[in-house]
């Protein structure tokens, strides 16, 4: 059960608590450096790493208990 301080899903409608961050960048609108971040909880992360994957926009997966900002 989440409470206000638990990261949720990126998914759409998902309100499972996060476990994953993914970040990405769209080489088109941002710098090579640049990390834009969603989060998934177990039961999305495949698929959302999948369409960032498709798109070649995917960097990295990690879980959230090791996820730095500015990683």
């Amino acid at each position: 059960m989440s409470d206000e301080t638990t990261p949720i899903c990126s998914a759409k409608g998902c309100r499972a608590d996060a476990v994953w961050v993914l970040a990405w960048n769209n080489p088109k609108l941002h710098t090579p450096e640049r990390r834009k971040t969603w989060i998934a909880c177990e039961e999305h992360r495949e698929h959302l790493s999948q369409f960032l994957g498709v798109r070649g926009f995917l960097k990295d997966v990690v879980p959230l208990a090791d996820w730095e900002p500015g990683d």
